[in-house]
This record gives C-alpha cells, structure tokens and sequence, in this order.
C-alpha cells in the first residue's frame, strides 16, 4: 500500500493530472476536516459532540449506490452532520458542491500515521463504505476504536484475494464491519462459507436511484423533438462502441442516435468527428431548426444521460469493450431494451437482464446488427421485461437504512 501511495506521488511530480489532483486533495483533507468541525461547533452547539456519519465512496457509481441512503438520512434528521469521501479525483470533481451533505473531501492516504490523525479530527459516530472500499489501515482503526461500520451494496465472488487459500488476512478484514449489505444470494452464502455471518441480502440501492431519477422527469423539448421514431439512446460510449454504432446507422437509413460519450475532452470529440465524418449535431449548438433534420445528435453536456434514455427505442450502455461497461439499469428503468457488449460478467445486474429477456450483449458488428435489428423489432417486449426486472429489486435502501439509522 505504501508502495502504491508513492507511485502516485511520483506519477504527480511527473505531471500526472490525475495523480497530482489526488496528492494533493487528499493533503488537504484533514484541516478541511477540522474546519468544518470548528464551523459545525459554531453554527449547532447543541449537536456538537454528535459524531458525524461518515460515508466513503471510491469513485461516482459507487456514489451513486450511497446517494439514496445519504438523502433519506438528511431528509429524516437534516440536524445529523454527512461528510463524503472519495479516492477517485473523477468522483471527488463531479461531486464536491453536492449540496446535500456537509462536507466532502478526499479520503486521506492510508497510512496508519495519517488514518489515525482522520479518526481523531473527524470523530465519526458511523461509517458506511460502499461496495468495493476496503482500507486495511482504516477498518482496523475503526474495529480498534469501536466504531460502528457497515459496507453496503457490496458483491463477492469466489475470485476475489479474499477468498484465495492465502487470503485468510483479508477475510479478517471483512470481520472489522458492523454489518455487511450484500446485492445477493451468492454473496452471502460465500461469506457465510468462510465463517462471515454478519451479512443481509439487501439488495443494490442503485435500482431505488434510477427509480427516482425516472420519476422526475425533465423538460428537454429538443432532445423530445430529435427523438421521433427508431431512436438509439448510446450512453457512455467509446470509440469501440461508436464504430459500431457508426457503421450501423450507415446500413439503417431509418434510425437516429443520441450519442452520449463517456469522456468529451478535445480528443475524444476528435474521434467521434473522424468516426461520424462530421455528420452530427453537438447538443450545445442545436435548435429547433437544425435538429430536426438530422440523424445524429452528439451530447456534449454533462449530466443529463440518465434522463435521455426514457426517449430511446434501445438503449445501448458503453464500455464493454474496455474496462467494463457503465449503468446498465440506468437504461433499463425506463422499460427498453439494453444492449452493451462482451465486458458485463462482474455486473450482476446485466447478467439478470440477460437471463430475463430483457437485453443483448454483443462481440463484433455482426452481432451488434443482428441484436440492435432485434430489439429495434420487439423493443416493447423486451422493455416490459427490462421494466419488471427492475422493479423487483426494489427496496434495498429502506432495508439498509432502517437497519443501521432506525
């Protein structure tokens, strides 16, 4: 771990943006801390003592699994003080003015020397990590100080170090959680395996998000006004994902793309200019008159991806032709198909799309066509099941929450 914190500082004086925004966050995390503790201290006298309820989240979908319990536990005692963490500087950037919370600030590294001056500043009465986040540094001083801590909306898999026959350090780690949230069955009759019964199957908060995003529905009268007829909703694309998508609407003169790439720096607009011969509209320049006539809209705008997908006919998720593909239910909540390509086996939730009809992967043009032909032809079949699926994983963040802030 030392190693690694490090590489990071090395990669930062070496001009890492990346890195170097890391390093540096997270060196300033602490008198951010004990600022807001002062300030907390001035403005509630009465709930100064209160130990705040700490959530950590790597990155931006995790936080997204963290978000509904965040804005519950505000909405029911608005007086409880929220900080949130993040390790990742994407998920730290988008996330820094949300507004629901108190505070929120980089996870400090974790050496023993500065996890230990974290706890002390910070105080927390809870800590809730999400998912995947496990600090060694930091359970074993939350177990030592007796700190009531939980991990929500995680998923195992026999694959994982903790499960290897050496792996029996790591296990122990699991031990340092009050309580573990699990989306699964499986996950939890592994944990049980190996002596871990402290677990619920609660389910993944992320579909309760998606739900309410769904529910609130915003105007967009040009994206409404684009979208008449065979529409492809394409969200967090790359450029594998775009050449298909390309290639196809030259063969398909009868659909139109909403085209959402994952990243819109300089260089990956450039590749979309290259891949699409410029026959595009950016959002940021469309009007009435120019959108109309037009084939394919490219959304230069951030944040609005989880509203675009209740206009698609099919939904296509990117990603998985890389690391792994991005929010599947996302798309799904809405009641279309969803297709996403070969990267899906670490995501649950795409693999019981495809068990319930409810979606396609694909691993090549030929594949992509043949699937995108499909659910274009019995997208209201197929978005019934999407629809339903979602609906019966319901739930998790009441489960979770009344259990640990009831």
């Amino acid at each position: 771990m030392h190693l690694y914190f490090l590489c990071v500082r090395i990669a930062a004086l070496l001009g890492h943006k990346k890195a170097r925004k890391l390093v540096e966050g997270q060196a300033q995390a602490l008198q951010k801390i004990r600022e807001a503790r002062s300030r907390w201290k001035a403005e509630d006298k009465k709930h100064a003592d209160d130990g705040p309820i700490w959530f950590h989240a790597a990155s931006v979908g995790e936080f997204e699994q963290a978000r509904p319990i965040i804005e519950r536990l505000k909405q029911e005692h608005p007086e409880k003080r929220v900080l949130l963490t993040f390790f990742s500087p994407s998920g730290y950037e988008m996330r820094k003015d949300y507004p629901v919370v108190d505070l929120v600030t980089y996870l400090p590294f974790a050496t023993r020397r500065r996890v230990r001056a974290f706890l002390d500043e910070l105080k927390p009465g809870v800590a809730v990590f999400v998912k995947y986040e496990f600090w060694p540094a930091y359970l074993r001083e939350l177990k030592r100080r007796k700190i009531k801590t939980f991990l929500i909306s995680a998923i195992f898999r026999p694959k994982q170090l903790f499960f290897w026959p050496w792996g029996i350090s790591y296990r122990n780690l699991l031990k340092a959680f009050t309580r573990l949230y699990v989306q699964d069955e499986a996950s939890a009759e592994l944990l049980r395996k190996y002596g871990l019964d402290r677990v619920t199957v609660a389910g993944d908060t992320r579909f309760d998000r998606v739900s309410t995003i769904a529910s609130r529905e915003v105007e967009l009268p040009l994206i409404e006004q684009f979208c008449v007829g065979k529409t492809i909703v394409a969200g967090s694309t790359w450029p594998e994902d775009e050449t298909l998508l390309a290639r196809y609407l030259e063969e398909r003169d009868d659909v139109k793309l909403l085209l959402v790439p994952h990243e819109i720096n300089a260089e990956h607009l450039h590749r979309i200019f290259l891949t699409f011969k410029g026959q595009y509209i950016r959002y940021s320049e469309a009007t009435s008159g120019n959108i109309a006539t037009c084939r394919v809209v490219m959304v230069d705008t951030l944040g609005l991806l989880s509203q675009l997908y209740r206009y698609a006919t099919v939904g296509y998720v990117g990603g998985g032709y890389g690391a792994g593909i991005h929010n599947t239910i996302e798309a799904a909540v809405y009641g279309i198909p969803v297709l996403f390509g070969p990267n899906y086996y670490k995501f649950r939730e795409a693999k019981n799309l495809l068990k319930n009809g409810a979606a396609e992967t694909v691993n090549c043009y030929g594949s992509f066509r043949d699937a995108m032909d499909r659910a274009i032809l019995q997208h209201q079949e197929m978005g019934d099941k999407a629809k339903a699926y979602v609906a019966s994983e319901l739930g998790a963040t009441s489960r979770i929450y009344e259990e640990i802030f009831q």
